[in-house]
């Protein structure tokens, strides 16, 4: 069933995608000073909304085909795992993220510094929701029923 393993693959890009920002990209940046630090998360925040949101939402259509095709729950529960970093997102990250968005280069400093900790903490939520999503998808690839 195709609709399974393509929801399974856009959730391990997602997931990918997401520990690639919280284990190369956030201690990169936070090698940097603080206005510099700044200047990186913007863009790189606006271009990986984008990309997993997009991911998010595929996955998640991806997995209800699935679930719709097959019948089975665990199509359907990683996809709602996959799509919860939707409102995780709106409620959990954005006050942060519109914090970070709002502060000027000349203004950053250990404030803006903390919100960046403060945010990596935050996505890393995003990155375990697509690894269990991911995992979900695997375990209804392979064929478990529970």
């Amino acid at each position: 069933m195709i609709a399974g393993q393509l929801a399974l693959v856009v959730a391990a890009i997602f997931a990918g995608a997401a520990v690639y920002i919280n284990a190369v990209e956030q201690p990169a940046r936070l090698g940097l000073d603080d206005r510099a630090a700044l200047a990186q998360w913007k863009p790189a925040y606006a271009r990986g909304f984008v990309m997993q949101a997009s991911l998010a939402i595929v996955g998640f259509l991806l997995g209800l085909l699935a679930w719709w095709q097959t019948g089975g729950w665990l199509w359907l529960a990683g996809a709602v795992v996959l799509v919860a970093n939707w409102p995780y997102t709106m409620l959990g990250i954005l006050p942060t993220n519109n914090r970070l968005m709002a502060t000027g280069p000349d203004e950053a400093g250990p404030e803006s510094r903390a919100l960046l900790k403060k945010w990596a903490g935050l996505h890393a939520v995003r990155t375990a929701l697509g690894f269990i999503a991911t995992v979900i998808f695997l375990t209804a690839s392979l064929g478990y029923k529970a």
